[in-house]
């Protein structure tokens, strides 16, 4: 019986114990682990990491947490990712494709989508609506107006300047004055020209940034004082002017316009690019 014991055991198949492989990958570090190590052995603080890449210090200590929902989204993680990664000197594209592989994949079909479906009906509806209420109200105050005028006239015993007026309540009723008032309440142009801005002073750097999807944008002034951090969607602009030079970072230099001391330069970079650049006084000039 013992030596039966013994063959059993013996045979017992060896497939379940782990293998190398799982065990290694039930072993690897986080992203947020492998980023704080690799910060701690560069021998950098959470506030030097912000500066050297303008992600805010909450941020960072939420990415190194494993926290990536305070980025605001995958593309604004993955853009983290890269910029925490390059700082501390680690391969930000492994980690990207990590935090791809647990978040369901690459953004290339998103953002698109998200913009098409933001940005399409909400405009439509508001330039077609103020016409006819513009045409309402200028009629209406003109019939007003006209029947106070006669009242008044007749108490004051001017018959002639009555009946000089009659005339005028048939133009009005067929809508004559409907398109003298539009001009009035047309909304002005939504994007910018640079003929628009080209009165900047020659002293200062004037940066205005005017955005065509949706951007994370970081603005230093010349004494690295944070002007402007937050996202801009479509149509959205911010302007910013100081005596020496703007310092700004682009979560996505495809999705601004920028006109700097008086010209247009247009994108700032390509789809989905974060673009780090400065301008002074001078000629626009890549930071």
């Amino acid at each position: 019986m013992t030596i039966g014991k013994s063959t059993d055991r013996e045979n017992t198949p060896s497939s379940v114990e782990p293998t190398d492989d799982a065990v290694q990958a039930a072993d690897a570090p986080s992203i947020g682990r492998v980023l704080s190590a690799a910060r701690i052995d560069a021998g950098l603080t959470v506030d030097q990491v912000s500066t050297a890449t303008r992600v805010r210090v909450p941020i960072v200590h939420a990415v190194e947490e494993d926290d990536f929902g305070r980025c605001g989204g995958d593309f604004y993680a993955r853009g983290h990712i890269r910029l925490i990664a390059r700082a501390v000197g680690v391969d930000g594209a492994e980690l990207v494709a990590r935090y791809d592989a647990a978040h369901g994949g690459s953004p290339a079909a998103k953002r698109p989508a998200s913009a098409l479906i933001d940005n399409g009906p909400i405009k439509v509806p508001s330039r077609g609506r103020p016409n006819w209420a513009a045409a309402m109200v200028a009629a209406i105050v003109a019939v007003v107006a006209l029947i106070g005028f006669n009242l008044v006239s007749g108490k004051g015993g001017h018959g002639t300047t009555g009946s000089a007026s009659a005339p005028l309540p048939s133009g009005s009723g067929t809508g004559s004055v409907a398109p003298a008032a539009s001009p009035a309440v047309q909304p002005p142009a939504p994007a910018p020209s640079a003929a628009a801005i080209a009165a900047v002073p020659a002293d200062k750097v004037t940066v205005k940034l005017v955005a065509e999807g949706t951007s994370w944008v970081s603005a230093m002034n010349s004494n690295g004082k944070s002007l402007f951090q937050n996202n801009i969607s479509d149509g959205q602009d911010q302007t910013f002017t100081d005596p020496k030079q703007i310092k700004l970072v682009l979560g996505n230099g495809g999705a601004v316009h920028a006109y700097v001391n008086g010209k247009d330069l247009g994108l700032l970079g390509k789809d989905g690019q974060v673009v780090h650049v400065t301008y002074t006084p001078g000629d626009p000039q890549a930071g």
